[in-house]
Parts: C-alpha cells; sequence; structure tokens
C-alpha cells in the first residue's frame, strides 16, 4: 500500500490557493476579525465604561474579564463539538451566540448587565477561532496549510493594531453603543456567508462528550487565567486573588493531562504530543505568544502615558508594524509549503529581537521615526514567524487529529498571552509603583484629575518635569527587557522546527477528498 507521504508526492499539489480555498478563508477570516478586534476595541472603552456605569476600574476591568473566562470555558469543547455536531453547524451556532452577544452588549444599561451580555459574546467568539482554523486546514490540505494560515493570520496580527484605532474612533466620534454595534453588519455578512459556502461534514462520529475531562479542564483554564489576569490589577503574584484561583486551576489542568493519558476516549487527545513536529511547535508558539503579547500591551501606553498621545495616534503610530507583517506573511506562508518553517521562522525571531531592542532603550523623547521604524521590523518578523509556527503543527495531522490539534493550539495561545500579558504587566506596575515621580507623571496624561489631586496635596509640581517622564520611560524600557529576553529564549525551540518541507500525515483516501468544503 502507498504510504501517505509517497501518496501525496505522487500527486504533486499545487501550492497555491484556489477560488474555492479562498472563498472559504473570507468566512473564517471575518470571525476571526470580529473575535479578535472585540478584545482590543473594549480594551479602548475603559474609561467610558467607568464614567457611563458610575462604577470603578475593577468593575469596568470585568467586561474583559468576563469575556476572556467565557473564551478560556468553552475552546475546549471545540473538538467534540466539531466532531458531533459538524464544522459548519457548530461555526454558525458561534457567530450567532457572538451577535446577540454584541447586540445585548449595545444595549446594557449598568455594569453588570454588560459583564454578562460579554460572557454571551465570549461563550461565541471562543468557537470561533479553533472552529475556523479546522475548516481552514482540511480544506486546504496539508500542502498548502502555510498559505492559508497566512490569510488567518492577518487577523490574528493586526487586531491588536487596528483594535486600538477603530475603538478611538468610535468612542469619539459616536459612541460606547458603536464598540459593539460595529459587529452586527459584520456578523450578518459573516452569517449568511457562512450557510451559503459551508458544506455539512461527510462524516460525524458522534462522540460522547468526555464529562469527566470536561469539568477538569474548562474550569480549571479559567479558574488559571483569572487568577492569572487578576496580577495585572494587584501589580503583583503574591496574593490570595492570584494565587489560589491560579493554583486550584493548575490542579485541575494536572488532574486532566493525568486523566486524558489514561482515558480512551478523552476531551482532547493529548498523546498527539508524541508527534515531535508538533510539540516542538507548541513549545515554541507558548514562549513567543508570552513575548508578543506582553510587548503588545506595552506599546501603546508607552505613547499614551509618557508621550501624552491620544488612543487614536497611539494606533496610528503602531500602524508600521502591521504593514511589516503583511508584505512578509503571504511570502512566509507559501514558502513555508515549499521548504518548511524552520528557516524562516529563525529569520524572524532575530528581527523581532531587533526591533524589540530599540524599545529596550526608551526615552522620553524618543524620535518616533526610530520607534516606528523598530515596530516595522518587528512587523516583517513577526508575519515569518506566528503563522509557520502554527502551519508547522497542524500540517503533520490526519483530518481526524485536526479538531484536537486546533483545540490545542487555541488553548495553548489562550494560555501563554494571559501569562506574558500579566507578567509584562506586573513588572511595570511593580517598577512605577517603587517610583513615585515616574508613576506620578503618567497620571498627568492619563488621568489629570487624580494628578490635580497630587499637585493640590503639595506632593507634585503643576507641569510635571521631562526627568519625571524619563523615569517612566525607563521602567517601560525594563519591561521591554523582559518580552526581548523571552524572543530570544524563543530560538532554542525554534531550531528543532523542520527546515524542509513537511510531509502528510494524510491517508491516501483522505488526499482524495481535498478539499471537500465547498457546494
Amino acid at each position: 500500500m502507498t504510504s501517505p507521504s509517497s501518496a501525496g508526492a505522487a500527486k504533486a499539489p499545487d501550492t497555491t490557493l484556489d477560488r474555492h480555498v479562498l472563498i472559504v478563508a473570507g468566512v473564517v477570516v471575518l470571525g476571526a476579525i470580529m473575535s479578535i478586534l472585540d478584545v482590543t476595541v473594549v480594551s479602548v472603552a475603559q474609561n467610558t465604561f467607568q464614567t457611563t456605569f458610575n462604577t470603578d476600574a475593577a468593575g469596568a476591568a470585568w467586561t474583559m474579564t468576563g469575556y476572556t473566562l467565557a473564551l478560556a470555558s468553552v475552546i475546549p469543547l471545540s473538538s467534540w463539538a466539531a466532531s458531533r455536531f459538524g464544522t459548519k453547524k457548530v461555526y454558525l451556532t458561534s457567530l450567532v451566540l457572538f451577535l446577540a452577544g454584541s447586540i445585548l452588549c449595545a444595549f446594557a444599561w449598568n455594569i453588570g448587565s454588560l459583564v454578562a451580555f460579554r460572557v454571551i459574546q465570549g461563550l461565541g467568539g471562543g468557537l470561533l477561532m479553533p472552529i475556523g482554523m479546522m475548516i481552514l486546514t482540511k480544506a486546504a490540505g496539508p500542502e498548502r496549510i502555510g498559505s492559508i494560515m497566512a490569510v488567518l493570520g492577518i487577523p490574528m496580527l493586526l487586531g491588536p493594531i487596528a483594535g486600538p484605532i477603530l475603538g478611538g474612533l468610535l468612542i469619539e466620534k459616536a459612541s460606547w453603543h458603536w464598540v459593539f454595534l460595529i459587529n452586527v453588519p459584520v456578523g450578518i455578512v459573516a452569517l449568511v456567508y457562512a450557510a451559503l459556502v459551508l458544506k455539512d461534514d461527510d462524516e460525524k462520529s458522534r462522540p460522547k462528550i468526555d464529562l469527566v475531562g470536561l469539568l477538569m479542564l474548562s474550569p480549571g483554564l479559567a479558574l488559571f487565567l483569572y487568577g492569572i489576569s487578576s496580577s495585572t490589577e494587584s501589580g503583583t503574584f503574591i496574593t490570595p486573588k492570584v494565587l489560589i484561583p491560579a493554583i486550584v486551576g493548575a490542579v485541575l489542568i494536572g488532574l486532566f493531562i493525568w486523566h486524558a493519558l489514561n482515558s480512551d476516549k478523552p476531551l482532547l487527545d493529548l498523546r498527539l504530543f508524541k508527534n515531535k513536529t508538533l510539540t516542538v511547535s507548541v513549545i515554541t508558539m507558548s514562549i513567543f505568544m508570552m513575548a508578543f503579547f506582553g510587548a503588545s500591551l506595552l506599546y501603546p501606553q508607552y505613547f499614551i502615558a509618557v508621550r501624552g498621545e491620544s488612543t487614536l495616534a497611539a494606533g496610528l503610530l503602531l500602524a508600521p508594524q502591521g504593514i511589516g507583517a503583511m508584505l512578509t506573511m503571504p511570502i512566509a506562508g507559501r514558502m513555508t509549503d515549499k521548504i518548511g518553517p524552520g528557516k524562516f521562522v529563525l529569520g524572524g525571531i532575530v528581527l523581532i529581537f531587533i526591533g524589540m531592542g530599540t524599545f529596550t532603550m526608551l526615552g522620553a523623547d524618543t524620535s518616533y521615526w526610530l520607534l516606528c521604524g523598530a515596530l516595522f521590523v518587528q512587523g516583517l518578523g513577526m508575519g515569518m514567524t506566528m503563522m509557520p509556527i502554527m502551519s508547522a503543527a497542524l500540517a503533520t495531522l490526519t483530518n481526524a487529529q485536526v479538531p484536537d490539534g486546533s483545540t490545542m493550539m487555541n488553548v495553548v495561545q489562550q494560555t501563554a498571552s494571559s501569562i506574558g500579558t500579566a507578567v509584562i504587566a506586573v513588572i511595570l506596575a511593580s517598577g512605577l509603583k517603587g517610583d513615585m515621580f515616574g508613576g506620578a507623571a503618567l497620571l498627568s496624561n492619563t488621568d489629570p484629575d487624580k494628578y490635580d489631586q497630587i499637585v493640590q496635596a503639595g506632593k507634585a509640581p503643576a507641569q510635571p518635569p521631562l526627568d519625571w517622564f524619563e523615569s517612566a520611560a525607563g521602567h517601560y524600557g525594563t519591561a521591554f527587557i523582559v518580552a526581548a529576553v523571552l524572543v530570544a529564549v524563543t530560538l532554542i525551540p525554534a531550531f528543532f522546527l523542520p527546515r524542509t518541507k513537511i510531509a502528510s500525515s494524510l491517508t491516501e483516501e483522505e488526499m482524495d477528498r481535498q478539499p471537500t468544503i465547498i457546494h
């Protein structure tokens, strides 16, 4: 019998993306845009929520936390739901939930109702990315996984950049309601588009749900992420609010790992990690996501807090990063399919490290030309890094393994990004907290009323001197050093990524069915 790899070689499939695959990609990208943009757009509206609903920063932050926890709780269900009901039905359901949550959020009457409706949004948003990845992977096939993941990578990389720009525009020119209502036209188009384009899966195994595993992993992941995210509010990890839920969550996740490795039909088949390429890719992705999302927190904060820019201006200053990513991502995706991800990922990490190195030496008046140039270089590296890593993980899986592989990648992304954000935020907060002058300086740009109270108390001058901002910029630079070190550490597992074309793991029968998504 012909081996999978030789069957793939014999057919010599074209690695270019045909019209049908691009049509399917359009469906998934629309869903990804809504899910990813919604996180960053809502972050811009935090001060507005405090004023509108007469709540404090901690209350407003639950609009972010509630969404994230719902997201984390539902992601582990992705693989089972896709196998039980089919990817099309699950994807349409998730779009409806997200759309309904968006409409309800726009009509929230207090902070409690807004948080509750954000949870509904999160339940839909948590399924959009993993199910979308399953659809794309099966539509493109292993020979084109790099190219198709590059398409999905556009909203993933541009979300943190475009979100502040869009959020600032909507709040300044319209109202906070439009932060959510903007999802309605996009969601309706995505819903109709998906209903017409996607095809029901040919085969459904209709497996029973691993209830024991679900009761361990979903609450475990939610509790762990809640504890970790609470550190950004507390400014430290050494507090019961952080440690108790994080430890309980970690124990539940550990129990799930033991259960999954000793169960015939676990919620997620962790035995996939016997696949060396998948394991190396997951390790590389974990460290990279910690660095990427941790640093993504710092860029707009520096421009707003230290340089006094508006949210909209800060978003525009980040645009070079997105431009750089858009230039290299399609090339990296295509070349990953032909020569493997290893060479491109290593080069991309080096570029990111060089660009981020500039931010480790931040001052209060560092040239915007220099910073934008550094962001552009980072963008070039990001386009060569994130999606090729993900492609390497999925390219070696069979169609039957794709649901578990996609779900695991999304769990890893969510967990790693939350850890990275928390670590960097705590490092920055601890530095500013210990520096009365640097911390007070930032209030003049971010919270003028509170700064006025400090002035009236005689603890600060009416106009902060430049050296105060220089001190604050130094703390941002220190936080960037940690992010840059994480980027450098990513080189270690990335060195073991394949540097030749990855052989397909599809069976001959599965190869014959590629692609089978379009009517």
